[in-house]
């Protein structure tokens, strides 16, 4: 073999092999790669807890609370009864927040009398906003223990805040802050989808 076809061959082998080393060489960053990635990626279980939750409000019954769990909070749904929506203007005077002026506290289409996009469906986190009690629902109408100017409502037990039935906080309880209403948005008239809204208001 001359030395021409001799140089040939080895510019050949020479591509070949570089081609080669270079095809091995970005499988085997891959490989390494991957797990590392994933490694820094949200497992399952993290994706699953902040994911919006789909809540179906066809058996609830009128004056009746539903709670679920989004973000690891609990979530109430309540069926607020014609008489209930009635009595919610009577408590603005002892309000702290009567017209949801801070709006931290809920989205821009829940900042109205009854928080809410449909007037008798309350969606709110279920979380005292003093030091993240539970507050317990309290429907009744002047019960002994809450008083005749009760119009019924969320009652915390662990420091006697009290909110009304949209969530607003009363004056004179340690809760400085009305509960948060969540986003969330109608997928029909028997679904909700907690936790996200797309910005829509319904």
């Amino acid at each position: 073999m001359d030395i021409k076809n001799e140089k040939t061959v080895d510019l050949k082998k020479r591509r070949f092999l570089i081609a080669a080393t270079s095809v091995v060489g970005a499988a085997g960053a891959a490989a390494w790669a991957i797990p590392f990635l994933s490694y820094w990626s949200p497992s399952e279980r993290a994706k699953a807890a902040g994911a919006p939750v789909e809540v179906d409000i066809s058996k609830l019954d009128k004056g009746q609370l539903m709670r679920v769990e989004w973000r690891g909070k609990p979530v109430w749904i309540v069926y607020r009864t014609k008489e209930m929506l009635d009595l919610l203007p009577k408590n603005n005077p002892r309000l702290r927040d009567p017209n949801s002026e801070v709006t931290s506290q809920q989205p821009d289409y829940a900042k109205n009398p009854t928080r809410s996009i449909k007037p008798e469906y309350l969606v709110l986190v279920g979380i005292c906003t003093h030091l993240g009690c539970s507050p317990t629902y309290r429907p009744e109408v002047g019960p002994a223990d809450l008083g005749a100017n009760w119009n019924g409502g969320f009652y915390c037990p662990c420091h006697g805040s009290r909110f009304d039935l949209a969530g607003r906080v009363f004056q004179a309880v340690p809760a400085p802050l009305n509960l948060v209403v969540p986003p969330h948005k109608y997928l029909s008239d028997t679904r909700i989808l907690v936790g996200e809204d797309g910005g829509a208001s319904a």
